[in-house]
């Protein structure tokens, strides 16, 4: 794949062997989005609105994986 930028074609390098999926599910009936990270090298950066912080709590689920609800809070 190849990128055009002012008349200039520049070769498209991915970093990860897919993309991130987001996948609807839903939480205590209500409509989210699940992003699965499956390195412990993966980052996401989140942004919340001014005056609101990021906060995370996690749980163990079977098998050795982990679960995290992201929010943020005032």
């Amino acid at each position: 794949m190849t990128l055009l930028v002012v008349g200039i074609s520049i070769p498209v390098i991915a970093t990860a062997p897919a993309p991130p999926s987001l996948v609807i599910s839903k939480l205590n009936g209500k409509p989210i989005n699940v992003l699965y990270l499956t390195r412990s090298s993966d980052r996401v950066l989140v942004r919340c609105y001014p005056g609101l912080k990021p906060t995370i709590v996690v749980r163990p689920m079977s098998g050795g994986t982990q679960e995290g609800v992201l929010t943020c809070i005032d």
